[in-house]
């Protein structure tokens, strides 16, 4: 969450909106705002998303504190994951509560074709969710045979 919150205030004091900085080959910095969800859903609908996606984003969070209050203490791929989620979902909120948009600026593209600008919390959110799929069709399959036999 931190670190989302930093690479975002970098952005928007070095960037100018909507102008590629060439990073390297397929990256470029690209200051773009997001007023929706995930690629844009919903970014024009009037202003009623920021309070519908930020509520939302908190539910969802006070789910993930909850599973995670019910998981053993410990570094396991799942706390990690629903933390990496949490930081994110945290992340993308406090801009939404701010500044009534998320503020996008890593833009992966190959030839002319470009990916959604996305974030620092959308990677998190994104290995979070890997390491949850990970941990349920992985490590715990493999912790119960373990216990069982």
């Amino acid at each position: 969450m931190v670190l989302d919150q930093l690479t975002k205030y970098w952005a928007v004091s070095n960037l100018t909106f909507a102008e590629p900085v060439a990073v390297m080959p397929y990256l470029n910095w690209t200051l773009a705002y997001n007023y929706g969800a995930a690629f844009s859903f919903l970014a024009d609908m009037g202003g009623w998303q920021r309070w519908f996606f930020s509520g939302l984003a908190l539910i969802v969070s006070v789910v993930f504190i909850v599973w995670l209050s019910r998981l053993p203490k410990g570094f396991t791929t799942e706390v990690w994951g629903i933390n990496l989620i949490l930081g994110g979902a945290i992340g993308n909120v406090i801009d939404r509560l701010l500044e009534g948009r998320v503020t996008d600026f890593i833009d992966f593209y190959i030839g002319t074709w470009h990916y959604a600008t996305f974030n620092v919390a959308d990677m998190a959110i994104s290995v979070g969710a890997a390491l949850l799929i990970y941990s349920e069709f992985f490590v715990k399959p493999k912790l119960e045979k373990e216990k069982s036999g």
